[in-house]
């Protein structure tokens, strides 16, 4: 009997936490696709910049360790 009780309420409880669960996914408020289109087009101008400046950093400071290993 005690066993039936205790399984009635994981039950219960797994339910609750599910009913919880679409509760708080109908909160979500989803981005309209003009907002997807200007985020995606900022983060990828962003990494471009980003991957450029690297790699110039990198040329720049190769070619001076390159200039110091060479006096």
């Amino acid at each position: 009997m005690e066993n039936t009780k205790v399984a009635e309420n994981k039950k219960n409880k797994v339910a609750t936490f599910f009913d919880g669960v679409k509760a708080e996914f109908n909160k979500i408020i989803w981005p309209n696709k003009d907002s997807i289109v200007k985020q995606t087009t900022a983060v990828v101008i962003i990494s471009v910049i980003s991957g450029a400046l690297i790699a110039v950093l990198d040329y720049a400071f190769g070619a001076g360790i390159n200039f110091l290993t060479t006096l």
